[in-house]
């Protein structure tokens, strides 16, 4: 074997060798002699190594755990949160020069921002408005991580715990809220019931004829059930009495 198959083999290997592949959702950062060159996209790309080097970026969304930490709320509330972030690399060039490990920075000032943001809060606040909280997390850390070339899309609190005493007073609270909105509607109801009982009335004293009626009906319902006593009323008796001297006063003529 000559020298010149040997360059020629050592050649091939190290052109086998400069040969690097880039998925869809990749990009390539390369460097010329540790001078930023360029960013290369997805596809076969070659790197003259030793004098080139490439790092890949990932274009992917990432999911980050804002892991639970204890937070005091504006009124004094001692609380748990936990959270979740979704964020992308959105310029391959600044996260990997501008920082040196995007993902641990991206997970420490998500900490930080959830842990100052809800704090301004109180807790009622904190409970009714999770999604204007939720939008406030995001664009602070979309602020940071900005100059890093991250785009943060969502951020979620996903879960609060609050302490036990806590949680029992907010309990009695519910069910004292509960009782007052059941008390207010039988008022309502019972309120509605005198309005009309109160117009029937108007009625009846405008027409007499219509008590004995209603009285009679009353009666006939009362028949329906099978009872064996029948209570009738006093107004009615007189009404009885009135009819028999009446008829006694015509027989005498």
């Amino acid at each position: 074997m000559n020298t010149l198959t040997v360059i020629v083999i050592i050649g091939l290997i190290y052109l086998l060798s400069t040969i690097r592949v880039l998925r869809q959702y990749e990009r390539g950062v390369i460097f010329l002699l540790g001078r930023f060159t360029g960013v290369r996209d997805a596809g076969l790309r070659l790197i003259f190594w030793p004098f080139q080097s490439m790092t890949r970026v990932s274009l992917r969304v990432i999911t980050m755990q804002i892991p639970s930490q204890k937070i005091i709320t504006k009124d004094n509330v001692s609380i748990d949160i936990a959270a979740v972030a979704y964020y992308r690399i959105a310029d391959p060039e600044k996260s990997v020069i501008q920082i040196e490990s995007v993902g641990s920075a991206v997970n420490q000032i998500s900490q930080t921002t959830v842990r100052n943001v809800v704090g301004r809060f109180s807790l009622d606040q904190i409970l009714s408005d999770t999604v204007g909280i939720n939008e406030q997390l995001k664009k602070v850390i979309d602020g940071h991580t900005e100059p890093w070339g991250v785009e943060v899309t969502v951020v979620e609190i996903k879960d609060i715990q609050l302490p036990d005493n806590m949680q029992r007073a907010m309990a009695k609270e519910a069910e004292a809220e509960r009782e007052r909105r059941a008390k207010i509607v039988a008022a309502e109801g019972e309120f509605q019931a005198s309005q009309k009982l109160a117009e029937a009335a108007d009625i009846i004293a405008a027409h007499p004829v219509s008590l004995q009626l209603r009285t009679l009906q009353t009666m006939a319902e009362i028949s329906t059930e099978k009872n064996s006593t029948i209570i009738f009323p006093a107004q009615f008796m007189t009404t009885v009495h009135e009819a028999i001297k009446m008829l006694k006063s015509d027989n005498s003529k």
